[in-house]
């Protein structure tokens, strides 16, 4: 298995635990992607999974740049317009780092 397919595998496992409901995978508009949408409480989460299995990259979630974020946000609004959520729902963007099968959960890593 590819190392992102497997670290996405364990980001949705661990946000099961935590009580999230995985709502999507690899939802995608145009040409661009969110790895897991999920929803907790009320609260919409967008969340990308970012792995890696050595050191010599740094740590997978200082991979999500500001293009990488912005990104993740028009994904968002698609999904919510698409689903007439937009404006009717709280909504948060979440970075998982997945690293020798240990996880670093970033809630909140980024606004709109």
């Amino acid at each position: 298995m590819k190392t992102g397919a497997a670290g996405e595998n364990l980001a949705v496992k661990y946000l099961e635990n935590k009580g999230y409901i995985t709502l999507e995978r690899n939802y995608r508009f145009h040409h661009k992607e969110v790895d897991v949408i999920c929803e907790k409480k009320g609260v919409i989460v967008f969340v990308e999974v970012k792995s890696n299995t050595n050191n010599d990259f740094g740590e997978p979630i200082e991979k999500v740049d500001r293009n990488k974020a912005s990104n993740i946000i028009d994904v968002a609004q698609a999904y919510l317009l698409k689903r007439k959520l937009f404006g009717k729902c709280n909504v948060r963007f979440d970075v998982i780092g997945v690293k020798n099968e240990k996880i670093q959960h970033i809630e909140d890593a980024f606004r709109k």
